[in-house]
């Protein structure tokens, strides 16, 4: 392979980002906070969730039954959890305004590192070092992708025919998702929703990006309002499965999914429709396949080797919550080291769902 000499001048002309557009300073910041509230709100929703199955008496694995989703609006959990969300949204819609999608999308890989702890501390589930090596290598390949995408990525005017495109690219998508619901939904599992809502909110951000885009250009017309209409649709089916994979699935698992897939998937739109890559060069390309191979290897490997879903299964021995043994009876691992560490300045969220008795471990 020839490699050419690239001098400084050749790298700050291609660099997107600070260096280019002083308004990304404020847009990475705004992402990033979105990630916060993304991983609270993550951990708020799966316990109002649970709750619901608990208080109902059925599971909503196989999709949450109109009962229970009112029955949600009743825990304070969920409530609060939905709130950050909203702030979360917010925050990446103001990120949007600011920076390019193809950089945007990819920084909430930070609401993972966030939920994992948060879920150990909450649910005892001590992560294993398969289950930190899948979170390893979700972040590093969102990361990397971040990291080229920093330096290839430029805006486009997004034309009717692309919005167009990705309309009805959307409603495919919709349409697909709908019929495997309805064919495997006694069968699926949690990966099969997160995917599911993984590849909607995908189309949300884009979408929520070219209406950002038309609203502030003044250019506000019957395309960009069944524009927002569907972004809105296709918001509350992704809601749905990301609520029923909370039912089948910890919040940490969901996250990573939807950190990974999410903006692998506005990417990909943002490649092959809105051009926003256009000037990329071939090795750019294969590092953006590169890095996106392993942070999808990363959700598949979590979803096989996480501890809780281990322990749900009984495909492990793992004990659950605050067990019996004493502290000392085996050496801590890295990884208990590092949860103990985070409880002792990380409490429990404080927003519980009392009915009258204990709450039971998941």
């Amino acid at each position: 392979m020839l490699w050419l000499p690239v001098s400084l001048e050749d790298v700050t002309q291609n660099v997107v980002g600070v260096f280019r557009d002083p308004a990304i300073l404020f847009g990475i910041p705004l992402a990033l906070l979105g990630a916060v509230f993304m991983s609270f709100g993550a951990q708020y929703q799966h316990r109002g969730v649970a709750k619901v199955e608990r208080l109902t008496g059925s599971s909503g694995s196989t999709g949450l039954t109109g009962r229970q989703l009112l029955s949600l609006l009743g825990r304070p959990s969920w409530v609060v959890g939905t709130l950050m969300l909203g702030l979360a949204i917010l925050c990446q819609l103001g990120a949007l305004a600011l920076a390019p999608l193809i950089l945007v999308q990819p920084l909430g890989a930070l609401a993972l590192v966030i939920t994992t702890l948060l879920n150990a501390r909450v649910s005892g589930h001590k992560p294993t070092k398969k289950s930190i090596r899948a979170i390893v290598a979700c972040v590093g390949g969102i990361l990397v992708f971040v990291t080229i995408a920093a330096f290839v990525a430029t805006e486009q005017k997004v034309t009717d025919q692309q919005l167009v495109t990705i309309l009805v690219l959307l409603l495919v998508v919709v349409v697909a998702f709908s019929i495997l619901w309805i064919w495997l939904r006694k069968r699926a599992q949690a990966l099969f929703y997160i995917v599911a809502s993984g590849v909607i909110y995908g189309f949300v951000a884009t979408l929520a990006k070219v209406v950002i885009k038309r609203v502030q250009a003044g250019n506000f017309e019957w395309l960009t309002l069944l524009c927002l209409i569907s972004l809105l649709a296709a918001v509350a089916v992704g809601a749905y499965f990301v609520q029923t994979a909370y039912s089948a699935g910890p919040p940490d698992l969901v996250i990573a999914g939807l950190t990974v897939i999410d903006p692998m998937v506005a990417v990909l739109i943002g490649l092959i429709v809105l051009q926003e890559a256009a000037t990329a060069p071939w090795p750019a390309l294969v590092g953006f396949g590169l890095a996106g191979a392993v942070a999808v290897y990363g959700v598949i490997s979590l979803a096989r080797n996480h501890p809780q879903v281990l322990s749900d299964s009984q495909e492990l021995p793992i004990e659950r919550g605050s067990a019996t043994r004493p502290r000392d009876a085996h050496p801590s691992t890295g990884s208990i080291r590092l949860t103990e560490a985070v409880s002792k300045v990380w409490p429990e969220p404080p927003v519980h769902d009392d009915d009258g008795g204990t709450r039971p471990r998941r």
